[in-house]
């Protein structure tokens, strides 16, 4: 497999690591978008888009339930009415036509209904509206690479603990305490990463996405959002958060050997907020010159 690597992404990174003072995001936010143990169904939606694909599954899930109820039911009756012992005299028709009729007819509303609620939210998640706030986002073996694009930001985004950043993947003392100095527990071990995505609250965010070396996907489950990076190619995805915390997803296409330590943390805070750390942000991630971005295999 190639390998590719950037300067940029190089020198953002180990800035990242070694900086000692580190931009930060409004302190005490809430974790709401996380897994839970011993929990079943989605995260809290907070964006429009979640909540309609949460909807929208639940809608599927009664529709499914009453068909398989319904096929199940049908079973048992024709295993119990019509057995050899109870009809020892088997009819010797072939054919019938209102119940052919009736079993392609059906499924063909069963299929238009679905289709008249899912495409107009699928339509809704590719119509991409007009950005308050634009990031370009690039998944490399194994981070996320970060530009403002507006904003002349650029950094690089690592799981704390990941082997890039003197880790092995395995929650150490040391490691816990890097989570503890970054503001999260050893809860969020394998969540959380070193710098976070901040954006505002209440704000239309388009992410650009791409992969520089092979295909890596963005996803983060309480925003209802979801786009492979393909190499070569640029696709984007939006939301807008509705409540602030912090929201943690993760790539979600197999990319390697490390592709369960590359995940994503997002940080929706206040305006206020958000304004006093682009303030530092330009300061510490300052993009590096055009002319000095380079890339080699």
């Amino acid at each position: 497999m190639t390998k590719h690597f950037s300067i940029k992404g190089l020198v953002s990174g180990l800035f990242a690591a070694t900086a000692a003072l580190p931009a930060m995001a409004q302190d005490n936010l809430e974790i709401v978008g996380a897994p839970r143990d011993g929990l079943m169904g989605f995260q809290p939606a907070v964006t429009e888009l979640a909540r309609d694909l949460q909807w929208l599954d639940h809608m599927l899930l009664i529709i499914i339930t009453a068909i398989s109820l319904f096929v199940i039911g049908l079973l048992v009756w024709v295993g119990v009415r019509y057995n050899a012992r109870r009809n020892p005299k088997p009819a010797s028709f072939t054919h019938n036509t209102p119940i052919e009729i009736a079993w392609t007819v059906i499924p063909i509303v069963i299929l238009v209904f679905i289709g008249a609620f899912s495409l107009p939210i699928l339509f809704k998640q590719q119509e991409i509206p007009d950005a308050d706030l634009t990031i370009k986002v690039t998944g490399y073996q194994w981070y996320w690479d970060y530009s403002y694009v507006d904003e002349g930001i650029e950094f690089s985004s690592y799981m704390i603990g990941a082997p890039a950043t003197g880790g092995q993947n395995m929650l150490t003392p040391e490691v816990e305490q890097q989570l503890i100095d970054a503001g999260y527990s050893k809860d969020e071990f394998l969540l959380a990463t070193d710098n976070a995505v901040v954006v505002p609250v209440g704000k239309i965010v388009v992410m650009q996405v791409t992969g520089a070396d092979v295909i890596h996907s963005w996803a983060i489950p309480a925003f209802g959002v979801k786009q492979d990076g393909v190499p070569g190619r640029l696709a984007e995805l939006w939301f807008k958060a509705e409540r602030e915390g912090v929201y943690f997803g993760q790539c979600s296409e197999l990319c390697g050997i490390n592709h369960a330590y590359m995940p994503i943390t997002v940080k929706v805070v206040s305006e206020e907020a958000y304004a006093a750390w682009l303030e530092k942000a330009r300061e510490e991630f300052a993009s590096l010159p055009q002319s000095f971005q380079i890339a080699s295999k």
